[in-house]
């Protein structure tokens, strides 16, 4: 009962303290090491494998992070040598969807890039402080998945002490906790089916129904590709990859992205209730279970709720089963 008490409690918690990202990481890093360990035994023998797997994500994600942070830099650099070029293409789009729009809809567009500088300030000034509070909310998110990290990739060199010697309530801790990590693995596999279906809908749009439409959309391979790696992230990752091609096909006109737009609210409306199947059946949950799971927790918590719902279920049903209550 004490370790329900502090597993549930501790779970529950998470939530309102926004350590979700942090739990996430911490369970992805010691999931992949836990993977890779047994392949790299196979060229580094004993437990030097586990600390290799550490090496190996610790330089990809390091890496990924430069990446990041080179690209910014040159961006802010290039913006800094060129003030005015961002507007210039900015202006470019407004002006081609100017002649594309309804009257009504032209009146809200700025007529010159000066005019859109001082919009854009104004609202700057008027949202000063939401946007501060934005930015403290995007470092304490960035801070704590880098713990989080740090965290499973220290917890995945610990050595596993023996069961016969484990304390009644440690035992029985290890117990929640190897349920927890289960139903996380089985929800991360479930998600990276869904982002392959995803990619491949999107795909079918941007490669086969454009084209024959007349319509060749910039970058197609690279959206494909962001298609698939950000659809790894739930919920979140299909909102991004939906803003770059609705960006994309702004470059060629409006109705070109509102087609676009259009296509992909539809086909996740249909991935919606297919997510909730291929979850399930990772799970062996029905599909009304997870909806309704996802409902509850996105009423209660928000956006987060939905990416945590999926995992605390299947973690809750996990643990009836093993108790044979369901």
């Amino acid at each position: 009962m004490a370790s329900w008490v502090i597993i549930i409690g501790g779970l529950l918690l998470v939530m309102p303290l926004t350590l979700l990202p942090s739990l996430l990481a911490g369970l992805l890093v010691y999931e992949l090491v836990n993977m890779l360990t047994p392949l790299l035994q196979r060229l580094v023998a004993g437990e030097r494998a586990r600390w290799v797997a550490v090496a190996l994500l610790g330089t990809l994600v390091v890496s990924v992070l430069a990446l990041i942070f080179a690209a910014a830099i040159s961006f802010v650099l290039h913006e800094a040598e060129n003030p005015g070029a961002f507007l210039d293409k900015f202006m470019t789009l407004v002006d081609r969807a100017r002649g594309q729009l309804p009257p009504m809809i032209d009146n809200y567009l700025p007529a010159s890039a000066a005019e859109f500088q001082v919009s854009l300030g104004e609202w700057l000034k008027r949202h000063v402080g939401e946007l501060q509070s934005l930015g403290k909310g995007a470092a304490h998110t960035f801070v704590t998945l880098l713990i989080g990290m740090v965290l499973g990739a220290i917890i995945a060199l610990q050595k596993i002490s023996e069961v016969h010697t484990r304390k009644p309530l440690a035992a029985a801790l290890f117990d929640r906790l190897s349920l927890l990590s289960s139903a996380f693995r089985n929800i991360v596999f479930a998600q990276i089916k869904i982002s392959l279906l995803n990619t491949a809908f999107t795909s079918v749009f941007l490669a086969v129904v454009l084209p024959l439409c007349g319509i060749h959309l910039p970058l197609t391979k690279t959206l494909i590709a962001l298609t698939f790696l950000l659809g790894l992230l739930p919920v979140v990752g299909n909102l991004m990859s939906n803003t770059l091609i609705f960006i994309v096909g702004l470059s060629l006109s409006i109705w070109v992205a509102l087609a676009a737009l259009g296509y992909l609210i539809v086909i996740h409306k249909v991935e919606y209730f297919l997510n909730a199947r291929i979850v399930g059946g990772q799970i062996n949950a029905k599909s009304w279970e997870l909806l309704l799971a996802m409902l509850i927790f996105e009423s209660a918590f928000g956006l987060p709720g939905v990416v945590a719902g999926p995992i605390y279920y299947a973690y809750l049903k996990s643990e009836l089963r093993n108790a044979q209550l369901v």
